[in-house]
């Protein structure tokens, strides 16, 4: 797994009412610090990718529809740079993925409905100075064949 990058499971505590997850706590050291939550909504089929921060980490959470979560390590010092990582994340692998600065990050959205993905930052986004850079989908560089393979 590339470097730094680190993985939740999450735990669902389910009832008659129906269920709670705890996301992301201040005492699991997964976060150097909190900046700033976010939520979107993609729709199936589409490709958000890729894009990359220098100066914040993210946290991901897919709680409706299902994502093909692509990472690729551009960190030059990293003993893993170079290096793809494929996640499957939403409501059929309930998990939180840390995503370190320096790490190009992008997602599909998979089946038939829309995808909602939570995100929280250690930093907030600053429109002045946006610790955003991009890629595109398709870069040689990285190489990620996008088309599902059926098996």
């Amino acid at each position: 797994m590339i470097e730094e990058v680190k993985i939740k499971k999450l735990i669902k505590h389910c009832d008659d009412r129906g269920y709670f997850m705890e996301l992301i706590r201040d005492d699991e050291n997964l976060l150097s610090r909190f900046g700033q939550a976010s939520m979107s909504m993609s729709y199936p089929g589409v490709i958000k990718a890729f894009h990359y921060h220098e100066k914040q980490d993210d946290v991901w959470f897919f709680p409706i529809g299902n994502a093909q979560v692509v990472l690729y390590d551009l960190r030059e010092d990293s003993k893993t740079n170079g290096q793809t990582d494929v996640f499957y994340m939403g409501e059929e692998n309930p998990i939180v993925l840390v995503i370190p600065k320096g790490v190009a990050h992008g997602y599909r959205v998979l089946g038939e409905k829309p995808a909602a993905i939570i995100y929280f930052t250690t930093k907030s986004y600053n429109p002045n100075q946006p610790d955003e850079k991009r890629i595109p989908w398709n870069d040689p560089m990285i190489g990620f064949d996008w088309t599902t393979k059926y098996r």
